[in-house]
């Protein structure tokens, strides 16, 4: 795979994203516009909640969203670091999840400090604390789910285990 395939293939879909965590740093991503999608949804779905209940469900689904934008940004880099290698397992890396977290972290850092300079918005530091638990979160999943999958048992260390033999 020549360099400028994988590239595209590996670190464009990563820009991308990156690009839309930035656009909703934006005016437009602001608690005051997205409640307006998400306070009339709540109130149709529950017409009699309570105005303090509805304030909950949009802080709590704006964070969830952090959660989630940042899980995304994580599995994406950890893709783009880990380029698989003729389609061969590779083992697990500790030392490369903590590089993507902490790419993440930077990331987070950087779109509070731009928001701090939107109007409508304000940088928050416990949103950069909530977006390294999304990478976080993220990338413990995979970990989890690539363990259940025994894809990273006897990898850990770069060892590979032999086949059990047949009797």
């Amino acid at each position: 795979m020549s360099r400028v395939h994988a590239f595209l293939k590996y670190w464009v879909p990563v820009i991308l994203w990156m690009c839309l965590i930035f656009g909703a740093s934006a005016d437009t991503g602001s608690s005051k516009r997205s409640s307006r999608l998400i306070e009339p949804f709540v109130r149709w779905l529950f017409p009699e909640v309570s105005e303090p209940v509805v304030e909950a469900v949009v802080f709590y689904v704006r964070k969830g969203a952090h959660v989630a934008e940042y899980a995304v940004l994580a599995l994406l880099l950890w893709r783009a670091v880990r380029k698989p290698l003729w389609s061969r397992p590779r083992p697990w890396s500790n030392r490369q999840a903590a590089f993507v977290i902490g790419l993440t972290f930077l990331y987070a850092v950087s779109d509070e400090l731009h928001q701090h300079f939107v109007p409508n918005r304000q940088g928050n530091p416990y949103d950069v604390i909530i977006d390294t638990a999304g990478a976080t979160l993220a990338l413990s999943a995979l970990w989890l789910i690539g363990k259940c999958r025994k894809r990273w048992s006897n990898m850990e260390r770069g060892v590979h285990a032999a086949p059990a033999p047949i009797e």
